[in-house]
């Protein structure tokens, strides 16, 4: 993969000419890999005499990169490194002088300087330093710029969330007001319904804190892993168990396809998460009256496993969107039908984890087919990767 090239801003102060020139001619060629962030590093050149100068250049364009002469006809390199504190903390300081002592690097260094070079040095020396420098800057932004998308991240999830959470506790909120003001009169039914009502928001608002804690702990590397033997067809009849009073409600019939035990090694509660939400899905999203086949198949290598139905169906671009966090289809078809938005993309997550993936085939009332690989063996034991979609 090629890597990313950043450009950073050098600026020479030196009252020698003859050293800013050396100096740019030096490390005009450079080029500095920092590879913990697969990124190189090029290098803009200025220069100026005085601190004086160095001010207006510094104020007009703040470079990355200071080669500052300690000893400066006006304005020392000492006082200029103070102002440049003063205006711009995130400039790395490199000071360079004749008169180089203990004492003279000590002070440098207390007074915001990243290292220190004494005269005279050679091209070798100047590029070693400014290319330890260099590296320091590059991860330094992107230290911040992690920093910034996490905080955007997580802005958004509580956005999200707040969202999410806002709708339900407002009609539970709506709800326990009639009951207690009495506003439907004596209809006993009209207050059970309203209790019915409550209690579904409830247990959606409990499935999306569930759904939450299952993918914090699979993107932190937390959750607690138990790896063994697990008999997918097993796994499977149970899950169609769980589903199978919503399924008889609605006659969905329910179905399972195997040509004999499949063994996969996994923590079989990881194993349930996936199988709870497609088959939760599955149904939810069907027709009254349909079908939801669950499908096995595996080799020496991996299993698949599908789960098709015959509902309400998606468009390309929903199908695009499904595997996202709290990514929701909100249409006429799902007005009614509760759900965290969370489920999918736990699937998605944890099929990376087990080296697999999950793909959805799907066209408008004609049904979904959802079909995950995994591989019989884990191929990593750490958290799945947090920026997939």
């Amino acid at each position: 993969m090629r890597n990313m090239v950043e450009t950073l801003r050098i600026l020479v102060v030196d009252d020698e000419a003859g050293m800013r020139m050396g100096a740019k001619r030096a490390l005009r060629s450079l080029r500095v890999e920092v590879p913990d962030v697969e990124c190189e590093v090029a290098l803009e050149l200025d220069d100026a005499p005085s601190a004086e100068e160095a001010i207006e250049k510094i104020k007009s364009d703040s470079p990355h990169l200071l080669l500052l002469d300690y000893k400066l006809p006006g304005m020392s390199g000492l006082d200029l490194l103070d102002r440049i504190t003063e205006m711009d903390g995130e400039t790395l300081t490199i000071m360079i002088t004749a008169y180089a002592s203990l004492e003279t690097a000590v002070t440098a260094t207390k007074r915001g300087a990243y290292d220190f070079l004494a005269k005279p040095f050679t091209p070798q020396e100047l590029k070693q330093v400014v290319s330890k420098a260099a590296a320091r800057v590059v991860l330094s932004r992107q230290a911040r710029r992690l920093a910034e998308e996490r905080r955007l991240v997580r802005f958004q999830f509580i956005s999200v969330l707040a969202h999410e959470l806002k709708a339900p506790l407002a009609a539970i909120e709506g709800y326990l007001r009639i009951v207690r003001d009495r506003s439907a009169g004596d209809d006993q039914g009209a207050y059970d319904h309203m209790v019915d009502r409550s209690l579904i928001r409830l247990e959606g608002m409990r499935k999306m804190v569930t759904d939450l804690l299952d993918l914090t702990h699979i993107e932190s590397g937390q959750k607690s892993r138990s790896l063994e033997a697990v008999e997918l067809a097993e796994v499977v009849r149970d899950v169609l168990e769980t589903f199978a009073p919503a399924a008889k409600q609605r006659k969905i019939t329910v179905s399972l396809h195997t040509e004999g035990p499949l063994t996969i090694t996994a923590d079989r509660s990881e194993v349930e998460i996936i199988l709870n939400n497609l088959v939760s899905n599955a149904v939810k999203y069907n027709v009254d009256g349909g079908n939801v086949d669950v499908t096995l198949k595996g080799d020496q290598e991996s299993v698949r496993i599908e789960v098709a139905d015959t509902g309400i169906g998606l468009s390309a671009e929903e199908a695009g969107r499904l595997f996202e966090d709290f990514v929701r289809i909100k249409n006429a078809r799902t007005r009614n039908i509760l759900g965290s938005g969370l489920g999918l993309s736990i699937v998605k997550k944890l099929a990376l984890l087990y080296g697999g993936d999950v793909i959805v085939s799907s066209r408008p009332g004609e049904g979904s087919t959802f079909s995950l690989v995994l591989m019989r063996k884990v191929p990593n034991e750490g958290p799945a990767p947090a920026d997939q979609p």
